[in-house]
């Protein structure tokens, strides 16, 4: 047997490969809890035999849009298990992007043995409603990435589906959720939007990094093998895709990082995630940070100390304090002959730093509620790499003095 196979699929870090996959959805959604709560209440009336809703979901790559509507769906379906009868139609106009092509994949999600070749959209969008009607059922169409079919073919479909119950005795057989990065709105005619309502759009932001470290603790916790990871781990993974406020990117940053812990036991190692898992990316997913070691060379003698201080414990730590950081810098200055600034000035230089984006702060409180402490981290550089630097310099700098 070939011996540099063994380790894959060993589970000696990654448990559930599977959950660190983009299209996985999660039992419970984390980071957007109120647009969860606004999405219901545009929802609100669809617990009644004639309710319908209408919603446009906006944002960025990596907000959440898909898996805020697709979880959205599903606990629905749920809730409303014996009151109405519900069933879920979620279109990829990307892959779809005509209006005949998504007609066709409606149909075939509602009923996958309706024959829909040689249909026109009239008669494919006849045949849902005799359906709909004929089985009680309330259908929820969810157009994702809707903006393709709206190049390609207008909006001629979304406005046969909002009219889908004129006509018709009764009401409520179908809502609509619309999906995008843009706002698609403003390329709606006026017959269309006055029917969706400007009110039901709803605009996600990026994730912070609060959001981003659920996340990232959320997948971990599904996947990972327990006491592989910290809570650290995940606050460093979750820093360093901060920028984005890309959920995408922190999953791929903790896939990363466990695929390289898993790949380099050799039954000596310990199992856990290191910082060096973790920064290891650099050279592949990561933003590429070589080329902007130089941000520290026009920092003071002082202020390269008290750096050079941060990255030797950052080298093997996700984050510390600046308890720590004024206990090394100390041990940094007797290294170098200098005489230790004052705490005051030390914080300056610390804020200095953080403006040049080499590290990150956040306050935090001290367990025991007793004050509060700032943690300083390093998710966008190698620590390594800016201590060799900063040892290069530090020589010719003092000697300047």
């Amino acid at each position: 047997m070939v011996g540099y196979l063994d380790r894959i699929g060993a589970g000696l870090i990654i448990a559930h490969p599977e959950h660190l996959d983009f299209d996985f959805v999660p039992e419970e959604l984390v980071g957007r809890e109120d647009i969860q709560r606004e999405l219901a209440s545009k929802f609100s009336n669809v617990a009644t035999p004639e309710g319908a809703a209408r919603a446009v979901i906006t944002g960025p790559v990596g907000s959440g849009k898909t898996v805020l509507a697709k979880t959205f769906c599903r606990d629905l379906q749920r809730h409303l298990s014996g009151k109405r009868e519900l069933k879920v139609a979620h279109i990829n106009c990307r892959n779809a992007s005509t209006s005949m092509r998504v007609a066709q994949r409606i149909l075939h999600q509602f009923d996958p043995g309706h024959p829909d070749r040689g249909l026109s959209l009239g008669e494919m969008l006849l045949s849902l409603r005799k359906m709909l009607r004929r089985t009680s059922t309330h259908l929820i169409v969810v157009l994702d990435e809707v903006d393709h079919m709206l190049r390609r073919s207008g909006d001629e479909l979304l406005y046969q589906l909002l009219r889908i119950d004129e006509d018709q005795e009764g009401t409520g057989t179908l809502s609509l959720m619309l999906i995008s990065q843009e706002q698609v709105l403003d390329v709606l005619e006026t017959a269309v939007l006055s029917k969706f309502g400007q009110s039901n759009h709803l605009r996600i932001q990026p994730y912070t990094v609060e959001g981003l470290e659920a996340i990232a603790r959320q997948r971990a916790e599904m996947a990972l093998v327990p006491g592989t990871w910290s809570d650290a781990t995940v606050r460093l993974l979750a820093e360093r895709a901060a920028g984005s406020g890309d959920a995408r990117r922190v999953i791929e940053y903790l896939s990363s990082a466990a695929e390289r812990c898993e790949f380099r036991q050799d039954g000596h190692t310990e199992q856990v995630i290191t910082v060096d898992d973790i920064h290891a990316m650099s050279d592949t997913v990561a933003v590429d940070t070589q080329t902007r070691l130089e941000v520290v060379d026009d920092l003071p003698a002082q202020g390269m100390l008290v750096l050079l201080a941060m990255c030797r414990r950052l080298r093997t730590e996700e984050s510390m304090t600046m308890g720590d950081v004024e206990r090394l810098y100390t041990v940094v200055c007797e290294e170098y002959d200098q005489k230790p600034k004052s705490h005051t000035t030390l914080w300056k230089y610390a804020k200095q730093i953080e403006r040049e984006g080499v590290i990150s702060t956040r306050v935090a409180t001290v367990p025991g509620g007793r004050g509060r402490t700032t943690h300083l981290s390093m998710p966008h550089f190698l620590p390594a790499d800016i201590a060799s630097r900063l040892e290069l310099l530090l020589p010719k700098r003092l000697r300047r003095r």
